[in-house]
């Protein structure tokens, strides 16, 4: 999954794909890179970022995933990174046929129905707190096992709504709420996700834990540190892992399915 940030504010690539052009240009390389799927966002989830309204994330994101949604024919999923019904219906309606939800349906009680109406996937990621306030103080008692609650809880709930078991993915959400101690554990122990009965996904990209452990913002090594928790993550069962740089783990993913023999 690749990450494509139509926003000023993002924390690694805020500002650099504003432009339908620019954003379109990028969507097809990711896809080119090896992506199967581009996931667009209007609404920047850094810690401390300001929520973004309704209008103003469709401004951002319809006009990209239109473009995109004809450019790629169908060779890759378009995923729209949104807590609010009314964006994704928008972004499915102008040819998005996944949602990513980082509040689990919390923020927006509508999103589960949606989903099931659509027939889409819906990604349910776990978050202490808000983008606001996550990072000020998270604390937990068992990290891995508060969140694999959390995770089948939100996933019952999104069934109960309609949602098909096959469609709902699940998050655990490195960096959301966590301490690099919690991320940490919870890297530790990703077969406690994979094995909960839903599609999983690992988010670790560049995000402010690995510049921590690296002492480093440069990207190559970011890119180069992301590329081993993807393949720590396969040998744990992870089915899809939303990064930036998708040549190199798109790289690294295929030599790891080939030593352990999987197509």
């Amino acid at each position: 999954m690749g990450i494509l940030n139509v926003t000023p504010d993002s924390f690694s690539d805020g500002g650099e794909f504003l432009s339908r052009e620019t954003a379109c240009k990028q969507g097809i390389q990711m896809v080119e890179d090896g992506a199967n799927i581009v996931d667009i966002g209007g609404e920047s989830t850094r810690p401390g970022s300001q929520a973004v309204s309704v209008e103003r994330q469709c401004q951002r994101v319809i006009p990209v995933i239109e473009n995109l949604s004809a450019a790629l024919s169908g060779k890759a999923e378009i995923s729209i990174d949104t807590t609010l019904s009314r964006v994704a219906e928008a972004a499915l309606d102008a040819g998005a046929t996944m949602i990513n939800d980082i509040s689990a349906g919390r923020d927006d009680s509508d999103m589960f129905a949606l989903a099931a109406d659509r027939q889409v996937p819906l990604v349910l990621m776990h978050m202490q707190g808000k983008p606001q306030d996550m990072q000020s103080n998270p604390r937990y008692d068992n990290v891995v096992k508060e969140i694999r609650e959390f995770l089948l809880m939100r996933a019952e709930s999104a069934q109960s709504a309609g949602v098909k078991l096959d469609n709902i993915i699940l998050d655990p959400g490195i960096g959301f709420g966590k301490t690099l101690t919690h991320n940490m554990e919870i890297l530790s122990n990703l077969d406690q996700f994979s094995t909960l009965g839903f599609q999983t996904l690992l988010g670790v990209s560049r995000k402010r834990f690995l510049q921590t452990i690296l002492n480093s913002k440069d990207r190559s090594e970011l890119a180069v540190a992301t590329a081993m928790f993807t393949a720590i993550g396969i040998h744990s069962g992870i089915q899809i892992f939303r990064v930036h740089d998708v040549r190199q783990n798109r790289e690294t993913a295929d030599k790891v399915f080939k030593s352990l023999n999987i197509s």
